[in-house]
């Protein structure tokens, strides 16, 4: 997606190293304030991150992109040093099901398919 000037529900999954478990949870209940803030630059809202443990621990991440540059702002995202700082401590915890070597290559998380929705 390049340009829209309709929101976008994005929802996405990735694998989470069962090792990592505490770990991962406890970042995330310290996000540091610079990630925060690109993701809100980067026209990120109603951002969510759940775990499900069946078969093995998965994330679901859900929230709204409510830009009209998609591949700019996600470029804005992947170029921010705190950033990547970010997701090269995160991404040992995590494992791509699309076989992605990391956040910054793109694909990292699985993009799901909205089949239902009712507002």
């Amino acid at each position: 997606m390049t340009t829209s000037s309709e929101p976008r529900r994005v929802a996405q999954v990735v694998y989470l190293r069962p090792e990592y478990l505490e770990e991962y949870k406890s970042c995330h209940a310290a996000v540091w304030p610079e990630v925060l803030e690109q993701i809100k630059d980067s026209n990120i809202i109603d951002y969510s991150i759940n775990l499900v443990s069946i078969p093995r621990p998965t994330l679901f991440a859900t929230f709204k992109y409510v830009g009209s540059d998609w591949d700019a702002d996600m470029a804005r995202m992947a170029a921010n040093p705190k950033v990547q700082e970010w997701w090269a401590m995160t991404d040992k915890m995590q494992e791509s099901p699309t076989g992605a070597k990391g956040s910054k290559e793109g694909g990292w998380w699985l993009e799901a398919e909205e089949v239902f929705r009712l507002e």
